[in-house]
């Protein structure tokens, strides 16, 4: 394979979660895939067929507030190259490059925007990248950002993408803009939705059928976000959540075209589990299906943040009855201050007197005694 074809490609995608036994068990449930054991330590290859796609590992401990999700790597000849050209265009290097043994070289990174991604260059011993599986591979790469424009243009530097067409998804979300690689559309660039929301990447699964996809998935404890939702074109697209908090989507090609010959899987033999990571070529859903996910993810975050303004209200509500019993509460200890002040001042006045006619009566008897 050409350093032509390695630039700019999605090789490798890693799932970094807070627990990798119960992930582990999840995604064989969800999408047609299987896990296999590594050459490294904690480090566990998902497996789709005879295909490596992907990869397992623990969130680092280090990683204080950062949730559960999925890392695409991309391709590249030379990962050192590639990360100093991502700086120069105003990237920041999270994990500078690093060797994995007799698999390849690796850096992590996130764009000018924020939005985290990796770079890979497999070892000159590793086999190429096989033949993308019929089920279970990566089809569409979707990255939220803050500035589209601006990440089409790092990327397209970085990796020669080029920008495809744009669908308009009116005022509040703007244009979902695809973009292209090596003259194929696999992915596409959309508008965070609120201040809040962070830029990243969602990758979504190939699967056979969606509604089976989605019931394993709530089953084992997952959580659809939005769907199952049919777009234009017959695709069926799906956003979930796995049970540790990991974002992904999966994508059911139309019913019509699932009945054709599937691409026939490559007849070398299957890479060992040390071998360098497999790509599968996305079998992207239609633009107008990826438009309408973008319109889903929307709708999802709209109703968490209708969700979180509704639970604070509840909480300033709460916080004001508090307050007000707090009030009533000191107004009552203070009233029985002020009576109980009246009252020990009468006491003493009471005293007082009785002490000043003692006093009298006692003077009265002592002038008495002496005449």
């Amino acid at each position: 394979m050409s350093n032509a074809e390695v630039l700019g490609r999605f090789v490798w995608h890693e799932l970094m979660t807070t627990d990798t036994a119960a992930a582990a068990a999840f995604y064989p449930k969800v999408v047609s895939w299987r896990t296999a054991p590594s050459s490294m330590p904690g480090y566990t290859i998902w497996m789709a067929g005879q295909t490596q796609i992907g990869g397992l590992m623990q969130l680092p401990s280090d990683s204080s507030g950062t949730p559960p999700h999925w890392l695409v790597y991309v391709g590249t000849p030379s990962v050192d190259a590639t990360c100093s050209h991502a700086q120069a265009l105003g990237a920041r290097v999270v994990k500078p490059p690093a060797d994995i043994p007799n698999v390849g070289r690796f850096a992590v990174l996130t764009d000018p925007q924020g939005a985290t991604f990796a770079l890979f260059a497999a070892a000159g011993s590793a086999p190429p990248p096989g033949a993308p599986p019929a089920l279970g591979g990566f089809s569409w790469h979707e990255l939220a950002t803050t500035d589209s424009a601006g990440a089409l243009r790092f990327y397209g530097e970085l990796f020669g993408w080029r920008r495809g067409p744009a669908h308009d998804m009116g005022a509040n979300m703007g244009p979902y803009q695809i973009f292209e690689h090596a003259g194929k559309q696999v992915g596409g660039m959309h508008a965070v939705q609120g201040p809040s929301t962070p830029p990243s990447w969602l990758s979504y699964v190939h699967v056979g059928e969606l509604a089976r996809a989605i019931a394993a998935a709530k089953a084992a404890g997952g959580r659809l976000l939005h769907g199952p939702m049919e777009v234009p074109g017959g695709s069926w697209i799906g956003l979930l959540m796995d049970p540790q908090g990991g974002a992904f989507a999966v994508h059911e090609a139309p019913r019509a075209a699932a009945t054709q010959a599937k691409p026939a899987l490559a007849k070398a033999p299957a890479p060992k589990p040390a071998a360098a990571p497999a790509a599968a070529k996305p079998a992207a859903p239609a633009a107008a299906a990826v438009a309408k996910a973008a319109v889903a993810l929307k709708v999802v975050r709209k109703a968490k943040k209708k969700v979180a303004r509704k639970t604070a209200r509840k909480v300033r509500r709460a916080g004001r009855k508090v307050a007000r019993k707090a009030r009533r509460a000191g107004r009552k200890v203070a009233r029985k201050a002020r009576r109980a002040g009246r009252t020990a001042r009468r006491t003493t006045r009471r005293v007082a007197r009785k002490v000043r006619r003692a006093a009298r009566k006692t003077a009265r008897r002592v002038r008495g005694r002496r005449r």
